[in-house]
């Protein structure tokens, strides 16, 4: 169980794949958003995904909770690892659906996990056992920690299909990701709590770089449709060719598949740079205040430059130059797979 954003999920299928492996069956998904679905569905180990928008709501006033409650005594209780850190309302929920506390497992008391990335940690933590099967951790096997997400052919064939009515058809493409759930809150971008906002001069001049670099390729700005103003406002300071902003035709299904295709990714740390990575694309992340040893985008087959930024012992994105961006990109696409 996994209430968690865009980000959260990708990195979850490092555990989803060691759990499915070692039950030989696939492994059912509590998620809140309703793009859990296209982003799990199909993907290898993963089973049924259960949705709850909200557990905020008093329980006697939530049709969703009923709804929930009544589909996991469905499916019947069995081993379940609570990935939250507060597990408080859907432990109350799992009890409604027939489930006793033997069945669950948390994961806050895990020893080493200090100063590990997200990966790591869900990964050690799918070697615990709840009481049912026993209550004592496995030794943690050598693996590599990482999330993994396959590009379906449905997904391939969506994107050029999407693809073939728009100027890009056939082009090799790079991806943008200015945006950020924190960047389009109410309030001024530049505001001092946004701790993930880079200048939008700071991308016009990564986009100008970017076309220097790759002249035959399209530039397309991701992120959802709040987040467009912004994409435009990058384009116009930009003022280069061959470069859209695609947010109100964005789905996951077509963001798995552009990153599927795509030469590599420049991102703000956030969701889009995790299944990209996760996808197999070259991907440079932006920190700030986060941690990269903690965040740092990961996939199987990825290259993944992050770059940070910090002066005098104080972290913010804002000290990162456009020149240290596209640096890390070229030494990222060096090394990054051929596509396009």
């Amino acid at each position: 169980m996994r209430f968690g954003a865009l980000g959260d999920m990708v990195m979850l299928t490092a555990a989803i794949r060691h759990l499915h492996a070692r039950f030989s069956q696939p492994v059912d998904v509590v998620a809140a958003a309703d793009w859990t679905r296209p982003l799990l569905r199909g993907q290898p180990g993963v089973g049924d995904i259960f949705l709850l928008a909200s557990r905020k709501a008093v329980y006697g006033l939530s049709p969703a909770q009923h709804r929930l409650v009544r589909e996991l005594r469905a499916r019947g209780a069995g081993p379940t690892w609570l990935f939250d850190h507060d597990n408080r309302k859907i432990c109350s929920l799992l009890l409604r659906a027939g489930w006793t506390p033997q069945y669950w497992c948390h994961h806050e008391d895990l020893p080493g996990l200090h100063r590990s990335h997200f990966c790591d940690r869900w990964l050690r933590f799918a070697y615990r056992n709840p009481a049912v099967l026993g209550g004592a951790d496995l030794p943690l096997a050598a693996a590599d920690a990482f999330g993994e997400l396959i590009v379906t052919a449905g997904q391939r064939a969506e994107v050029e299909a999407w693809s073939q009515a728009r100027p890009w058809a056939g082009l090799p493409l790079i991806l943008i990701q200015a945006g950020n759930k924190r960047t389009m809150r109410r309030g001024l971008r530049r505001r001092r709590s946004n701790s993930k906002y880079w200048p939008e001069e700071n991308w016009a001049q990564v986009l100008r770089g970017l076309r220097a670099l790759h002249a035959g390729h399209a530039i397309l700005l991701l992120g959802v449709p709040q987040e467009s103003s912004l994409n435009q406002q990058i384009l116009r300071l930009a003022a280069i060719t061959n470069a859209y902003d695609v947010v109100h035709e964005l789905s996951i299904s077509r963001l798995l598949g552009l990153a599927g295709r795509a030469t590599g990714m420049v991102s703000v740390d956030t969701g889009p740079a995790h299944l990209a990575a996760a996808a197999g694309c070259t991907v440079v992340a932006m920190f700030g205040t986060s941690e990269p040893f903690m965040y740092a985008p990961r996939g199987r087959d990825a290259v993944v430059e992050c770059v940070a930024g910090e002066y005098e012992g104080h972290r913010s994105m804002l000290y990162i130059t456009p020149q240290q961006v596209l640096a890390a990109w070229q030494r990222a696409v060096r090394t990054g797979p051929q596509r396009g």
